[in-house]
């Protein structure tokens, strides 16, 4: 098992890094359905605590970060990933998909009103409608 960094210190945060934690414990825990008296119970802290962090008010330190990871779930870097990671993330994720990394390749060769075409017959087949000339 690879050892593992606890501190009683805050995580050291710039900006709104501090609310890009608080917006994903909050998404995480919902899309677990678990309250945060549930999450706090997991963690073994006051629901006050899980309420701070959620709300910006709080930063959790790296040892109560890991604690939450545990509690939800996850790993670490995914309390503490930004935009543009959790982006990177969509897109791995979308062109893992064989087909869609295809299409992905063919669309820079269209032009607009081909992009057009192509997306209406997707939405299409996709509705179950048919298109008639």
């Amino acid at each position: 098992m690879a050892p593992r960094l606890v501190t009683s210190q805050p995580v050291p945060v710039s900006g709104g890094a501090g609310m890009q934690v608080a917006s994903q414990v909050r998404e995480m825990r919902r899309a677990r359905h678990l309250s945060q008296r549930q999450l706090a119970g997991r963690m073994q802290v006051p629901r006050t605590y899980i309420s701070k962090i959620e709300n910006g008010k709080a930063i959790p330190t790296l040892g109560s970060l890991e604690r939450l990871a545990t509690a939800l779930g996850v790993e670490i870097r995914q309390l503490v990933r930004d935009e543009r990671s959790r982006r990177d993330e969509e897109v791995t994720s979308i062109l893992s998909d064989p087909f869609l990394a295809e299409v992905a390749a063919l669309l820079p060769h269209l032009d607009s009103l081909h992009r057009t075409l192509f997306f209406g017959a997707v939405r299409d087949a996709s509705t179950g409608r048919r298109r008639t000339a």
